[in-house]
């Protein structure tokens, strides 16, 4: 009998790929140079310090190599890309004082009617600058803190100086220390001791012009005894030169705070998506990332965490579906430096079409983190015979007090599944499509589909038997 096979219809995109014309009032020139370093910075007003960090960060860029694992990144040429390009119009905290092209492409991904549904604030970057941004006035009374990074610098300037790339030095690689030479928009929140913001907030990055980088700063500080929900989501439209996103993130959880990062990264396939995310938690504390991956030509994430204090935790969902012209390399990091600490890492990925996922995780268990407990399972479906699915994980254990599972599975859809589900009556296509619908269940319940619409857009993925 012939093998049955799943044939999965790429995401739709025509949402996402509509671009508008290039109205931006400003762009460096393309490149990487101390003076296009110094024209950012006095375009954004920077500080002193914040000039000679960036500085700092371009000396460090040159200094550090290319990674020589991963995915092939040679596509990439700095001297072709613009870092800096801003849009017209300034900020604003009425949507209707939004330029109206800016404002048409966001009202289609759905962004004003989620702020108006579900949302405690949003903010809406547009290439290189936020374009609006407004916070439920209950959130500020509490003293919430949820603003643009660049008026953070300007307006919390000691929080900043004390957090901003602490978690994230840009010696750690090198586009790592690209992004503090070349940062630009991005969100700052400060949630006090003891508040629980019950709705979620929102940040909305899209990168409209061709050719430009996105290097957005996301700094989270969740106070003791604190809680927040925020969720994230990018896209792009399509060109046929090359686009790069090396955001950074870094979030702080401190003691008994809790901290779930949604995020949805569902750039153009031109893109090479390679940012860093990092969250440090401190005693009782808990981070919970739930990460989507379904967009760019290449992506390198590795959401990391650094459970720093007795009994913080760490919960991780990820899925990742890659098709043409796809190698998206993801995953997860945790270093487990103290007593009763624990992680769960739990990942599904979906290759199809040639695309190309890989599965990179590293476990850390120090001498100090005796009672640590961690659980890695990773699952992958090849929905073809051209298609690859790789799991690389690497756990480095210091200690004898602890326990660790790690399961990985890849398969395909068997023959079995589908003559037990038609036995009952389903028929063969849509036997197939729930079979595929029900691996990806478990990581798409946790994604937050009830605040964002675009959210819906990616996980709701049209699933079409066919005979192969």
């Amino acid at each position: 009998m012939e093998q049955q096979k799943t044939f999965v219809e790429d995401i739709e995109r025509t949402l996402y790929d509509i671009r508008n014309e290039d109205h931006s009032v400003y762009k460096t020139e393309r490149g990487l140079t101390e003076d296009i370093i110094r024209d950012i910075s006095r375009q954004k007003k920077d500080p002193e310090w914040m000039l000679d960090f960036r500085l700092q960060s371009l000396e460090k860029y040159y200094q550090i190599p290319l990674p020589v694992w991963g995915p092939d990144i040679s596509e990439l040429n700095m001297d072709d890309i613009v870092t800096y390009v801003r849009p017209g119009g300034k900020m604003a905290g009425n949507w209707q004082e939004v330029p109206e092209e800016i404002k048409a492409t966001f009202d289609r991904l759905g962004i004003p009617e989620a702020e108006r549904t579900s949302l405690s604030g949003v903010g809406a970057q547009y290439d290189s600058e936020v374009v609006y941004h407004r916070v439920q006035k209950e959130l500020s009374d509490q003293g919430v803190i949820y603003t643009d990074f660049e008026t953070a610098v300007h307006e919390y300037e000691d929080i900043v100086k004390e957090y901003f790339m602490k978690l994230v030095p840009p010696k750690d690689h090198k586009f790592a220390a690209l992004h503090g030479a070349v940062w630009s928009g991005g969100s700052f929140v400060y949630v006090p001791e003891g508040v629980h913001v019950d709705i979620p907030l929102q940040s909305y990055f899209r990168l409209n012009a061709a050719g430009a980088g996105q290097f957005e700063h996301t700094l989270i500080i969740c106070e003791k005894n604190s809680s927040l929900h925020f969720i994230e989501g990018c896209s792009a439209p399509r060109y046929n030169v090359t686009n790069l996103h090396a955001g950074c993130v870094e979030l702080y959880v401190k003691e008994g705070a809790r901290l779930r990062y949604s995020t949805i990264e569902n750039w153009s396939r031109n893109m090479m998506n390679l940012n860093t995310k990092r969250a440090l938690v401190e005693k009782d504390g808990l981070i919970e990332w739930v990460s989507g991956s379904f967009g760019s030509h290449v992506s390198c994430l590795y959401p990391s965490s650094i459970l720093h204090g007795e009994n913080a935790r760490c919960e991780f969902t990820g899925v990742t579906f890659a098709s043409r012209g796809q190698d998206l390399d993801t995953g997860a990091t945790v270093v487990m430096l103290a007593p009763n600490t624990s992680a769960n890492i739990n990942t599904r990925t979906i290759s199809k079409s040639g695309g190309a996922a890989t599965y990179r995780s590293a476990v850390k268990v120090t001498p100090g983190a005796k009672g640590a407990k961690c659980l890695v399972n990773c699952e992958s479906l090849l929905l073809d015979e051209k298609s690859r699915s790789d799991t690389l994980p690497v756990m480095d254990i210091e200690t004898d007090d602890v326990e660790i599972g790690h399961e990985a599975k890849i398969g395909r859809i068997s023959d079995e599944a589908i003559f037990y589900l038609t036995s009952r009556g389903i028929a063969e296509e849509e036997a197939q499509a729930m079979i595929v619908r029900g691996f990806v269940e478990p990581v798409a319940k946790a994604l937050p589909l009830e605040y964002a619409v675009e959210m819906n857009n990616l996980i709701n993925l049209e699933l079409v038997g066919s005979m192969g």
